[in-house]
């Protein structure tokens, strides 16, 4: 008889979430925990892992150090798009295959950034904020500069899954989109801009590409500085892609109008950030995918991907080049 294969499922999923999950597999799978939510915890656990479920949240980082801690591991699944909690590097160099959930989350995300665009150019959290003081700030709104969003122009900064609904969405609305990305879409129905030609023209910049070395302060201070006067920024991409104290920079100059944030350097950010007290930004907890939808799609496309896995298929949506095929060890 084949012994179970060993799944180690890192938190923040909870325990009876991922047994119920796996609870059609019988003895194919036995499923394991980390004892504590920590560094130690999460090497102590990883020898006898075979399939590792990641961490979300990216509290456990599967670096280096926790890839060689895991000599039997074949394969990596995200529960997510965003795979920078990950050393991908240091997995294909064991022959570990990583996934993510490309695409789960696409629409969700993109939703997201048109509503906070929608928010920034009426100043909706700032007028809700003042009426519930007990203010009745009109006047002082409209002052502010509204705006509507059909007439604002839209550079999207990233075509992947995620870019490309949200500049669908944005051109539907009526905008005049762009967009930016290292290798452009022949078929993409929008125009491509080099990265410093969509920046100065860009009223509305949505971020939405994966951090890596490469894009790693990407949209820094330069770049900020090539956008229009009182332009406004939705970051639904990673924290670092445009460092916070650039972004806090930009607004204090006016260069930015305001900023919605769904992802920060730090996360949480300090409790004295002053990004947490600006007038001028709509601050979110890493939800903009965040959807009934979306957790659907996830979980769909991981108990598909850890099907194939036990069953000896290959699986779907490998990032980090190795070959699909999980192999046990």
């Amino acid at each position: 008889m084949t012994a179970p294969w060993r799944i180690l499922s890192l938190p923040p999923l909870g325990e009876d979430i991922v047994r119920g999950l796996f609870g059609s597999f019988g003895d194919t799978v036995e499923v394991a925990f980390p004892q504590t939510r920590d560094r130690a915890g999460l090497l102590a656990a990883l020898p006898d892992a075979e399939l590792v479920i990641g961490d979300f949240s990216a509290q456990l980082k599967l670096d280096a150090e926790a890839v060689a801690a895991a000599p039997r591991l074949a394969f990596v699944q995200m529960p997510a798009v965003g795979t920078d909690s990950i050393d991908g590097a240091a997995l294909a160099e064991a022959g570990v295959p990583l996934a993510n959930t490309a695409g789960a989350n696409a629409r969700g995300v993109a939703e997201w950034a048109v509503g906070a665009a929608f928010a920034l150019c009426r100043h909706l959290v700032w007028g809700d904020r003042h009426v519930r003081a007990g203010e009745w700030p009109q006047t002082e709104l409209l002052a502010r500069g509204t705006r509507e969003v059909h007439a604002q122009r839209v550079g999207v900064v990233g075509y992947g899954a995620i870019g490309a609904e949200a500049a669908r969405l944005f051109q539907v609305l009526g905008c005049e989109v762009s967009y930016w990305t290292r290798r452009p879409r022949a078929s993409a129905p929008v125009p491509y801009r080099e990265l410093d030609d969509l920046l100065a023209t860009s009223d509305i910049l949505v971020l939405a590409l994966p951090l890596t070395d490469e894009t790693r302060g990407l949209i820094g201070p330069e770049r900020l500085a090539l956008l229009p006067d009182k332009a406004l920024l939705v970051n639904v991409a990673r924290g670092g892609i445009a460092p916070d104290d650039a972004v806090l920079a930009a607004l204090e100059s006016g260069r930015l109008a305001g900023a919605a944030l769904d992802v920060f350097d730090e996360e949480p950010p300090p409790a004295d950030s002053p990004l947490r007290a600006h007038e001028n930004v709509l601050l979110s907890p890493h939800a903009a995918g965040g959807t009934t939808q979306s957790q659907r799609n996830i979980v769909t496309m991981l108990l598909d991907n850890v099907t194939k896995a036990v069953q000896g298929h290959a699986v779907q949506n490998v990032v980090n080049g190795v070959d699909p095929q999980v192999r046990r060890r």
